[in-house]
């Protein structure tokens, strides 16, 4: 607040003064992002925020419901399950009981090696791929788990061993799937959609989700395997088929997206991602100041004295697609009345 030429002058130096003006659109950027959002984001309680109360284009109501029920999906697609109930599920799958202890030991270390696969493809594809790579390779796996644990219970002597053993590498491959896929995106996504105001917010509420999701999971779980044993494993392969269709749906991308254009992408009124995208793209056309706003070309601040030598852009700002057309038109009506003037 009131530290413009502090925050000018230090991304002058980490972004550098050259004649591509870099540091100075940056910092329009920000600056314009930041007077939007103290424009329209009145409230920022967290039941406000929940309610979108006031929020006006930024929808932060949205934003809530989306990281919660991200953070609910990821504990549903089975992970609350192998992990707690590991022991329960090599037994269906023909461990003996000396072994489950070791074996989902085991697992959990693949768990934790499997988180290192992220870090070399989370900003190469996206995190809706990563999601959705993710889905598909952990449904596989516990339809395929699910079946060959029925196999085990069926299977001649000889070959329960073998039928065991490959119901056992595939909860192994689930966990290394998600390892690399959903259990990174849910814990990130919250830190890429919210406006600076309400970030640590909105990252609590993903939190918030986490804590129902898990809590609802654990407590259903026994009744689950008691009930329908390995059955229970196809209800998260179905899980896992279903947040293909809704990540799709409801869940834009933030890869390579600062949080100024994220704004942008949530100021439609669609909750349906491609409206986001198509409202998005009608957005940075019409007001080129909301997102790289200042001409290149320029430097204006010395990089040594922090020396502000003048601003580029003006700070007429809007997320309604039609404030563009209005102004657009009021133009022409100007220009056509000085010209027949």
């Amino acid at each position: 607040m009131g530290r413009e030429e502090e925050g000018r002058y230090i991304l002058g130096r980490l972004r550098g003064e050259g004649a591509d003006g870099l540091a100075e659109a940056e910092f329009q950027d920000i600056r314009n992002i930041v007077e939007l959002e103290r424009k329209t984001s009145k409230q920022n309680s967290y039941i406000a925020m929940f309610f979108g109360w006031k929020s006006g284009k930024l929808h932060t109501g949205r934003r809530v419901q989306l990281v919660v029920w991200l953070q609910i999906l990821q504990e549903w697609i089975g992970i609350a399950g192998i992990t707690i109930y590991g022991p329960k599920i090599f037994s269906i799958a023909g461990i003996s009981p000396k072994d489950q202890l070791w074996i989902s030991g085991l697992n959990d270390i693949t768990y934790m090696l499997s988180t290192l696969i992220c870090v070399f493809t989370l900003d190469r594809i996206g995190r809706r791929w990563t999601l959705y790579w993710g889905s598909v390779g952990q449904g596989i796996c516990m339809f395929a788990a699910g079946g060959l644990s029925r196999a085990t219970q069926n299977a001649s002597a000889g070959n329960k061993d073998g039928v065991g053993g490959a119901a056992t590498f595939f909860v192994f491959l689930f966990t290394a799937i998600f390892g690399a896929t959903w259990l990174t995106v849910p814990w990130l996504y919250p830190a890429e959609i919210f406006p600076l105001e309400v970030r640590a917010r909105g990252n609590a509420w993903g939190v918030v989700g986490w804590s129902i999701g898990n809590g609802w999971t654990v407590l259903l779980l026994p009744t689950m395997f008691d009930a329908l044993n390995e059955k229970a494993l196809y209800v998260f392969g179905a899980v896992n088929a279903a947040t293909i269709v809704i990540v799709w749906a409801l869940y834009p991308e933030t890869n390579q997206r600062t949080l100024e254009e994220m704004n942008l992408v949530f100021a439609a009124d669609s909750i349906w991602n491609w409206e986001a995208e198509r409202n998005f793209k009608i957005l940075k056309e019409q007001n080129p100041e909301l997102v790289q706003a200042a001409q290149r070309g320029h430097s204006v601040v010395d990089p040594e004295g922090g020396v502000r030598t003048g601003s580029l852009v003006p700070r007429n700002m809007s997320l309604d697609t039609k404030a563009f057309e209005k102004h657009h038109e009021g133009d022409s009506e100007e220009k056509n009345t000085a010209k027949h003037a």
